[in-house]
């Protein structure tokens, strides 16, 4: 009998570890409010949600569909780190946020961790307002605090804390600094251009010597020796055009410089979905011990 109770207790901590082991995700946790759809989808489209589920300690800044006109016509690069602004690096209930120690603070985001943020973009300003009122806003140079705390939808604690706020937070710039790596590339047709341009004036330079080799045919043998030394002059002038070939090779290295700006959003991919699939391994492997050892302790 008391190996039966205490089997019976082995069985009910296995489940309580079970529930603390088991990773968040939230797509389903957003699922259940209708309201905020449109932000649900929008963390899944540009891949915000996977990088959320991949960390351990997180805050996630909703807004109601209502409100997330501002986000219309961003393109993908800039609405993905509109979407990880609104992603705190640390875990924030209501009542930590109205309980700051110097009434303010400047909390990172997920958008710092590209590297593509410039200055504090990828920071949030965070002031408590009194009587319960807190005020959010990008900590960016010139920004203002233009969005509130409105509730707690909802919270596993410690580990992800999903909180309503008014408005879509955008820091000032966020389109320049996303936009800057691809504006690099842009600018090698232009060296092109100018090569295009010069490729015709060596067309023209030789169509002279073939007006001029009509006037020695008459000279007939005797004058057919001379015409082949002209000649390697006007081979001269496509050696020309090979040196103007060269000034378009600096044109070139710009190219290089553009996907170096995209390495580090590409890295936080990789580690996004290996986590709920090793806790779901160790969530059955622990069920079944546990099933098995109440079994056997049953039988005898």
């Amino acid at each position: 009998m008391n190996n039966f109770n205490t089997s019976i207790l082995f069985f009910f901590f296995l489940l309580n570890i079970l529930c603390h082991v088991k990773a968040f995700n939230i797509t389903n946790l957003l699922n259940q409010y209708s309201s905020f759809s449109n932000f649900n989808n929008y963390l899944t489209q540009t891949g915000v949600a996977s990088a959320i589920n991949s960390r351990q300690t997180i805050t996630v800044l909703v807004v109601e569909n209502s409100n997330l006109s501002p986000l219309s016509g961003k393109s993908q690069d800039v609405l993905a780190n509109i979407m990880r602004v609104h992603v705190l690096l640390d875990y924030y209930d209501v009542q930590k946020l109205q309980k700051l120690p110097n009434k303010t603070m400047k909390a990172p985001t997920l958008f710092q961790t590209t590297g593509q943020a410039n200055s504090d973009q990828g920071y949030l300003n965070v002031t408590d307002l009194g009587s319960g009122s807190v005020a959010l806003g990008s900590a960016a140079k010139g920004a203002t605090l233009g969005s509130n705390l409105v509730k707690s939808v909802a919270s596993q604690p410690y580990n992800i804390s999903i909180l309503q706020i008014s408005n879509v937070i955008i820091p000032l710039g966020i389109d320049s600094s996303t936009n800057s790596p691809s504006s690099s590339p842009s600018r090698a047709p232009s060296p092109s251009t100018s090569n295009n341009s010069s490729a015709p004036s060596p067309g023209s330079s030789p169509s002279p010597n073939k007006t001029s080799t009509p006037t020695p045919s008459p000279s007939a043998a005797p004058g057919s020796g001379s015409p082949p030394e002209p000649e390697p002059p006007a081979a001269d002038t496509p050696s020309e055009a090979s040196p103007s070939s060269t000034p378009h090779a600096p044109g070139s290295p710009p190219k290089p410089d553009a996907p170096t700006a995209d390495t580090p959003v590409a890295a936080e991919a990789p580690t996004e979905d290996h986590s709920p699939s090793a806790t779901s391994v160790l969530d059955v492997s622990l069920i079944f011990v546990a099933i098995s050892n109440l079994f056997f302790v049953l039988v005898m």
